[in-house]
């Protein structure tokens, strides 16, 4: 196990072996993290969230209170499946709502935001947008978080940031 500089551990949370955790993170109370969990940088974990074995957090993600990550697709108490866990991505920056649940074997794109009480069935693009159950894309999010109103294939968001949209796909171009 390895908890990096400046990291923050609050009180009936469980750091299981093997398990990384980067620098100036901030993990709440009943939190579990493993085992063999990597956490990026700056990563804040609410409470009440269990990271378990094959989910991976780049930098900066943020876990809203209660959210649940799935690692195995089809489990049963009676039949051993820790040889079937899909691994689960989340990118730099996400954002994923408070009792939101995510299906194990999906990448979570940078700065994607998933709406609290949403399900993840599938895969979601950067700076996507998406809610309900089964979550599905509503819009875009800027890096800040703020919701990116697009005018043709472009948007700037009040914070400065520019983005363009080709084919489905959006980046940012300065900011």
């Amino acid at each position: 196990m390895k908890i990096g500089n400046g990291t923050k551990i609050w009180h009936f949370s469980h750091i299981l072996p093997g398990s990384t955790i980067g620098e100036n993170c901030n993990i709440g109370q009943n939190v579990v993290i493993g085992p063999n969990v990597i956490i990026g940088n700056r990563v804040k974990i609410q409470n009440n969230v269990s990271v378990y074995e094959g989910v991976t957090l780049e930098d900066e993600v943020f876990l809203g209170p209660s959210m649940v990550f799935t690692n195995v697709i089809n489990p049963r108490s009676a039949i051993p499946r820790k040889s079937e866990i899909r691994e689960t991505l989340v990118k730099k920056g996400a954002t994923i709502g408070a009792n939101s649940t995510i299906v194990c074997g999906h990448t979570i794109g940078s700065y994607a935001f998933i709406a609290a009480g949403a399900v993840v069935t599938k895969d979601v693009a950067d700076f996507a947008l998406v809610m309900g159950n089964p979550a599905k894309q509503k819009g875009w999010m800027c890096a800040c978080g703020i919701k990116l109103n697009f005018k043709g294939n472009r948007a700037k968001c009040s914070c400065g940031k520019e983005y363009i949209k080709d084919d489905n796909i959006v980046k940012l171009v300065s900011g």
